[in-house]
């Protein structure tokens, strides 16, 4: 299959890349963060997440980071949302979007969320069922599809019935994660290859993490299978807290790298990007884990 001919960034940094910090950051800053995003023309921003604050306590002022964004036209500003408390506070804050998840291996299911495969998706038929009178789209996440730090390999025929599930109670779209980044390229078109039996390949997007810095490899692989939604997070910030060894995120600028050397369009300003991630770097004291920010930063300083 020819590769897309262009690809949207699901940016999930504001979440997924600072709900983990240890330190405490400042509600102002996490606004910042996003309104650099959107400046840079990321289309898709996963602002916050509606979770018990007990749980993750960096995302407790997610109502207040969505009140204070400056939204722009055609930016979609979605949050994550375990239930259906957490979605009535999203749908307060006005997300534009939520988002739900589940794992494709039963022993990282009870870890990370105490309840089975089969619980957890049970847990959402409420939420699905607001989500649809309040006309808000929802987004599916599957974590570990290629394989668990519990269990180890995961069956495609496993991701494919929990996919199957999400689409039929409502998702428009499901995202595959490598949560703990074991996947090879070989691996990620086998299963893609596997899911499009039956599932459009629209539906589909990647979510990969570069524990053995395989990241962009399974993207591309990803890509020549049609599928055109990339998950990435700026600065290659965040990771699994649930997955000892996970290094985090592939770094938003290092996909964007990648598209620009296939001719793929994908709307980002890739220095604006970068400046956004050398900047929230630079707050929480850590080198940027892009390889291209890195290389584009020393170049600059030269």
């Amino acid at each position: 299959m020819a590769l897309p001919k262009s690809v949207k960034i699901v940016e999930v940094g504001p979440r997924d890349g600072l709900q983990n910090e240890k330190q405490t950051i400042a509600t102002a800053t996490k606004i910042q963060l996003i309104n650099q995003l959107s400046e840079a023309g990321l289309s898709y921003i996963e602002a916050g997440s509606f979770v018990n604050p007990k749980w993750v306590p960096q995302m407790a002022d997610s109502a207040e980071v969505f009140g204070g964004a400056t939204r722009k036209v055609g930016v979609t500003y979605a949050a994550l949302t375990p239930n259906l408390q957490g979605f009535e506070r999203a749908l307060a804050a006005h997300v534009d979007e939520v988002a739900i998840f589940a794992a494709a291996s039963e022993a990282f299911s009870q870890k990370n969320i105490n309840c089975s495969i089969a619980e957890s998706l049970t847990r959402f038929t409420a939420l699905m069922d607001a989500a649809q009178r309040h006309n808000i789209p929802v987004r599916g996440y599957i974590s570990c599809v290629v394989g668990c730090p519990y269990s180890g390999a995961v069956e495609p025929e496993t991701v494919a019935q929990i996919a199957r599930d999400l689409l039929a109670m409502g998702c428009y779209e499901i995202s595959l994660g490598d949560t703990i980044g074991i996947g090879t390229a070989g691996q990620v078109k086998r299963l893609i290859e596997f899911l499009m039996q039956d599932i459009p390949v629209e539906k589909l997007a990647v979510h990969m993490h570069d524990t053995y810095g395989q990241a962009l490899a399974n993207i591309y692989a990803a890509l020549e299978c049609g599928v055109s939604v990339v998950d990435s997070s700026v600065a290659g910030l965040g990771g699994c807290p649930y997955a000892a060894g996970a290094s985090g995120n592939v770094a938003t600028e290092d996909v964007i790298y990648l598209l620009n050397g296939l001719g793929i369009d994908h709307g980002v300003d890739l220095e604006k990007l970068i400046a956004a991630g050398n900047s929230i770097c630079e707050y929480l004291g850590k080198t940027n884990g892009s390889k291209v920010a890195q290389a584009i930063t020393r170049k600059y300083q030269a």
